[in-house]
């Protein structure tokens, strides 16, 4: 399973949110290339970038420091505001290794089978973020009428792998991860899922990592906070090898 540490960008600052609210964030940096650098020598293989102008339709694009930060060597998915064909080459043309993809798979799917075709599903991870059961789009403020495991279900057939699920209401609380349900989306769809939102402990990492359907796990404020190390993260992941 693997640990991709969180950079939640939003004004050239490394942040987080609680619950997805614009107006609850917490500043932990200004330099991201910095924070960047000190998860890789930590052992990141993986980053897990998000642009909040981009989901939140806010002028900044981050492009350049999501450039400097691929740069790096590092493998990044990245998601935030991409929401057409133009959105993803960029990113891709950034350097990015896999683009996470929003409210675009929510409301144009039939986009998915031809993206999935020409870049290959491997680059191509799609956001399950899921308020009271249903999945949320634009930045987490609108709600749609369908469940995670219904859309899992229906954007495996065009060919996509990996979704990235979020309970909302947990992100960035430090109240847990929502393991159970994480889990039996993994176990409905067949698809591989990984886990965000909330994951605080290293008991809910290794319980990720041994249902054997979990493919990774995003960690944010138990990182910045200290609550957990990347190494014991790390260790804790490697219980499901």
């Amino acid at each position: 399973m693997i640990i991709y540490p969180a950079i939640d960008l939003r004004g050239g600052q490394v942040v987080r949110l609680r619950e997805g609210d614009p107006n609850r964030q917490t500043t932990f940096s200004d330099d991201p290339i910095a924070v960047a650098r000190q998860w890789i020598e930590q052992g990141a293989q993986w980053l897990h970038i998000v642009n909040l102008d981009g989901a939140f339709s806010e002028a900044n694009s981050n492009d350049a420091i999501v450039k400097q930060i691929t740069a790096l060597g590092v493998n990044v998915q990245f998601g935030g505001g991409i929401r057409s064909l133009q959105d993803l080459e960029n990113a891709l043309e950034a350097g990015v290794k896999r683009v996470v993809l929003g409210t675009v798979a929510v409301a144009q799917p039939e986009l998915l089978a031809p993206w999935v075709t020409q870049f290959g599903a491997d680059r191509l991870c799609v956001a399950l973020d899921a308020r009271e059961g249903k999945v949320t789009t634009h930045g987490w403020q609108q709600m749609s009428e369908v469940t995670p495991i219904e859309f899992g279900r229906q954007i495996a057939q065009f060919g996509i792998q990996h979704v990235l699920y979020t309970d909302v209401h947990r992100d960035g609380s430090l109240i847990g991860a929502n393991v159970h349900e994480t889990i039996a989306l993994g176990r409905s769809t067949g698809l591989a899922v990984i886990a965000s939102g909330g994951v605080s402990t290293i008991n809910e990492i290794a319980q990720l990592a041994r249902s054997g359907v979990v493919a990774g796990a995003v960690i944010g404020m138990a990182l910045y906070e200290g609550r957990i190390t990347l190494a014991e993260a790390f260790l804790a992941a490697s219980l499901g090898a």
